[in-house]
């Protein structure tokens, strides 16, 4: 038996990560973009937080690597916005900085950052743990996807016989004192659900990503008192709350 096609896709090369580098010292940002390149990453720089959040929109990185004391806007100000962005929200950040105190180091992590790495730095160490970083993302991604093609199809069956019993009569009627506020954003999420998508192809139809996609599930859970999946479909369509 010939394995060729499968031993060629398997050694066909991925695409280089890329990393969006923000840090308002010239020298240093020349240095580690270099350093970095010749690791083959991709690697897009910034001269502060608002550059870095306007490159950040354009380029969706795979990881941002931040320096924390910077003009106009800070590596915690960055952070900020990139949590709270629809698409940017899940991309790993890596804060670079000469504060290495433990105090310091807490308060990036609190804030939300996924490593922090104090100045002066050994160049090897920073790849390292960027190639820490995008791997743990890779295999988060790997997982979602693989347990959604495992439910996708139960998920669809499932969907299929809730509505089939609905239409042969078996609705009930939504109470008149049951009022949902759902985001848009957690409107069009409850509507993919209903539609049999799982959370890798909700996060690529709404362009944001699966970790999103998931606070917004989780969400959903909550305002409907539900527990799951099919759950959940099955009170949205018994209220009338996706078509």
């Amino acid at each position: 038996m010939s394995l060729e096609p499968e031993t060629q896709s398997d050694v066909m090369p991925a695409a280089p990560a890329r990393l969006l580098l923000v840090d308002d010292e010239p020298g240093l940002r020349t240095a580690v973009q270099a350093y970095l390149e010749d690791e083959g990453f991709q690697v897009t720089t910034a001269v502060d937080g608002e550059d870095g959040w306007a490159k950040a929109q354009e380029l969706l990185p795979d990881v941002v690597i931040s320096d924390v004391m910077m003009p106009r806007l800070d590596g915690y100000g960055l952070l900020g916005k990139l949590r709270e962005d629809e698409r940017l929200g899940g991309t790993p950040v890596i804060f670079l900085t000469a504060k290495g105190m433990t105090a310091d180091r807490i308060e990036g992590f609190q804030a939300g950052c996924d490593d922090y790495i104090p100045k002066p730095f050994d160049p090897d160490e920073l790849v390292a743990r960027v190639h820490n970083v995008v791997k743990r993302q890779e295999r988060l991604l790997t997982e979602a996807a693989r347990f959604a093609d495992a439910d996708i199809g139960q998920m669809a069956k499932q969907i299929t016989e809730i509505r089939s019993l609905l239409a042969t009569g078996g609705s009930k009627q939504p109470a008149a004192a049951v009022k949902h506020e759902f985001t848009p954003r957690e409107a069009s999420v409850l509507q993919l659900v209903a539609e049999g998508m799982m959370n890798k192809e909700i996060a690529r139809r709404l362009e944001t990503s699966i970790r999103n996609v998931e606070k917004y599930v989780s969400r959903l859970f909550t305002k409907t008192g539900t527990a799951s999946r099919t759950e959940l479909v099955r009170y949205a369509l018994e209220n009338g709350l996706v078509e």
